[in-house]
C-alpha cells in the first residue's frame, strides 16, 4: 500500500491556525495554544510513528534550528529535548523553491512538487506528516491528502489565516470525512484525526 499523506495542525475552534498580525507573546509563542506536558508527550508519540514528514519553509523554518538545539539544551524538559531528537532524527522533504541547502535528514524539492510528491507517496509507506496549509491545501486539490489530524485549542481567534488556504479552490463539492479517533486532553484540547474519503 502507499504511504498516507497526514495533514497534523493546531487549530482554534473557529477553524484558524494563526491570528492576526501581532498578537503572538512575548516569546513569539501564540498565546492562544495550549501545549503543555500531557499534549507535547502526545505529539512525541505521533511524530515518533511517523515514516516522514514532509514541510513547507515557513514551517520548516519555525522547527530548524529550534528542535535540533533543543536535544541538548538541558535547561529544557526531558520531554522536548526528545522531541528534539525525533524531529531531527526523521526524514524530511522541504518544499521550497528559495532554499538549496537544509541539514538534519532533509531533502528539498523545488518545481512540479507536488507531481513528485504523488510520486513520494506511491513509492513510500507508513504515514507522512505534512505541516503547511499551503502545502496541504496543494496536496487537497491534487487528491493526495489522506487524513486530518487536528488539534483543536479552546479558543475563538476572529480572523486570521484558516486551516487551507483557499478552501474554495481545494475543495469542488463536499468533502466527506470519516472520524478515525477522538482524545481530549486536560488542557481542553481536542485531538481527533479524520480520514479524507475518496468518490
Amino acid at each position: 500500500m502507499p504511504a498516507r499523506f497526514v495533514y497534523w495542525m493546531n487549530v482554534s475552534l473557529d477553524g484558524f491556525i494563526e491570528g492576526r498580525p501581532g498578537t503572538e507573546g512575548n516569546d513569539g509563542d501564540p498565546e492562544w495554544l495550549r501545549i503543555d506536558e500531557q499534549l507535547h508527550r502526545f505529539f512525541n508519540e505521533r511524530a515518533a510513528a511517523m515514516t516522514m514528514a514532509v514541510e513547507g519553509r515557513i514551517i520548516h523554518d519555525m522547527m530548524d534550528p529550534f528542535w535540533p538545539e533543543a536535544r541538548s539544551d538541558e535547561s529544557l524538559p526531558g520531554y522536548l529535548r526528545e522531541y528534539g531528537e525525533i524531529w531531527t532524527a526523521m526524514p524530511k522533504v522541504l518544499v521550497s523553491r528559495s532554499r538549496t541547502a537544509a541539514d538534519h535528514n532533509t531533502t528539498i524539492i523545488g518545481d512540479d512538487a507536488i507531481a513528485r510528491l504523488g510520486a513520494l507517496r506511491e513509492e513510500s509507506e507508513g504515514d507522512i506528516g505534512v505541516g503547511g496549509a499551503h502545502l496541504a491545501t496543494q496536496l487537497l486539490a491534487a487528491g493526495l491528502l489522506d487524513e486530518l489530524m487536528l488539534f483543536t485549542h479552546p479558543a475563538m481567534l476572529g480572523a486570521g489565516r484558516p486551516l487551507f488556504d483557499s478552501p474554495a479552490d481545494a475543495v469542488q463539492q463536499p468533502l466527506l470525512l470519516d472520524l478515525l479517533e477522538e482524545r481530549t486532553f486536560d488542557s481542553g484540547v481536542t485531538m481527533r484525526r479524520y480520514e479524507i474519503l475518496r468518490r
